[in-house]
């Protein structure tokens, strides 16, 4: 059983930061990748970004790349998704989720488990 617990989301003005925290327990794979997905109202879930835990591998949605950066705690098994530069569009739940294996995959089904998300919403 693994359990993937969010936090850090909240209201922001457009251009502003905020920086989102999963927290993982469990019976964690030794080889696993982490990974971020959001889902705005009415829209499919999407891939935003995702690292592998022990080479910290990354790879990242186009519509983040340079504003956004995943990160992992070794320690305290935690990941984190810094988000710079929010735009409305940003506006979603955000998700983590795990997978084993070593290829940080952007394909939702890929991922084993879930967190119950946290939202971000991003003011014009």
């Amino acid at each position: 059983q693994v359990s993937l617990v969010e936090s850090g989301g909240g209201l922001v003005q457009t251009g502003g930061s905020l920086r989102l925290t999963c927290s993982a327990s469990g019976r964690l794979p030794g080889t696993r990748v982490m990974a971020w997905f959001r889902q705005a109202p009415g829209k499919e879930r999407e891939f935003v970004a995702a690292i592998t835990w022990r080479m910290r591998n990354t790879n990242y949605a186009d519509s983040v790349k340079g504003r956004f950066t995943i990160s992992r705690d070794y320690l305290r098994d935690t990941v984190a998704l810094q988000m710079d530069s929010l735009r409305p569009e940003d506006t979603a739940v955000y998700y983590c989720a795990i997978r084993e294996g070593t290829i940080p995959k952007s394909l939702a089904n890929e991922y084993m488990s879930w967190g119950q998300g946290t939202q971000v919403t991003v003011s014009s």
